[in-house]
């Protein structure tokens, strides 16, 4: 399925179906429908996920993504979620959620469980992310995981001109608010992949809640959220229609 965008910043899907930046679709006969207000990150991903398969979201917050592919995608989900606020909203939704965190949550597993193992917003705030991709491409065959990115260029040029770490463009926290979150960029992210022999099917740049430019060598200057799809294994090519 290839999208395009244009310059109103809608994304049209081969089965005509649009996609604006605000959660909103249109379809060719002009009826249009509200996507949950999902962000648009989590529009990304859900646009990632095929029909029917089996989820699980790690730190699924309220449970937003997972009641959303539930309905839109008749996925079989579940999620990990530490907080109980966010817990008790998932249960109110009618989904599958577990309280816990994410290293005990996932040892409890078997091998090759799920289809699609989400890490939504999450990364920057692991202590050990290499030991968490290592389990989601344990159970899952396929991990799908979305980041701010400290590369952005203004992130850059806030540190150089003010001397003090900003807050990514996506995540507005400060640096001493719990929990305490990790600066990575695409670059970082890319890094640890090679060396943890994970193999990139798939990735999507945002910039402000837009497709980015893909240019290799703008990706990680004019990002401001990424989401990549992993693998262990080769490379599939009938990814790159996505």
């Amino acid at each position: 399925m290839s999208k395009q965008l244009t310059d109103n910043g809608l994304r049209t899907t081969d089965n005509g179906l649009r996609f604006t930046d605000h959660g909103l679709r249109t379809t060719d006969n002009g009826s249009q429908f509200t996507d949950h207000n999902l962000r648009p990150d989590l529009h990304a991903i859900a646009d990632l996920i095929p029909v029917g398969v089996k989820v699980l979201d790690l730190g699924c917050g309220d449970g937003e993504l997972l009641a959303y592919l539930a309905a839109q995608k008749s996925v079989q989900g579940r999620g990990i979620e530490l907080s109980e606020a966010g817990m008790l909203a998932c249960v109110g939704r009618g989904l599958s959620v577990r309280q816990g965190n994410l290293a005990e949550g996932l040892a409890d597993y078997p091998d090759a469980s799920f289809d699609y193992v989400i890490l939504s917003q999450t990364l920057s705030f692991l202590n050990a992310p290499q030991m968490i991709f290592a389990e989601m491409l344990r159970v899952g065959r396929r991990a799908i995981v979305s980041f701010p990115n400290w590369g952005y260029w203004r992130c850059r040029w806030q540190l150089l001109w003010t001397g003090r770490v900003p807050p990514a463009p996506d995540l507005p926290q400060a640096w001493y608010a719990p929990p305490r979150w990790q600066a990575l960029t695409v670059a970082d992210f890319l890094d640890l992949c090679r060396q943890s022999g994970i193999t990139i099917q798939h990735e999507v740049y945002l910039a402000n809640g837009r497709i980015a430019p893909q240019r290799a060598w703008l990706k990680n200057l004019l990002a401001t959220t990424a989401v990549f799809v992993l693998s262990v294994g080769r490379h599939d090519s009938q990814m790159d229609s996505l």
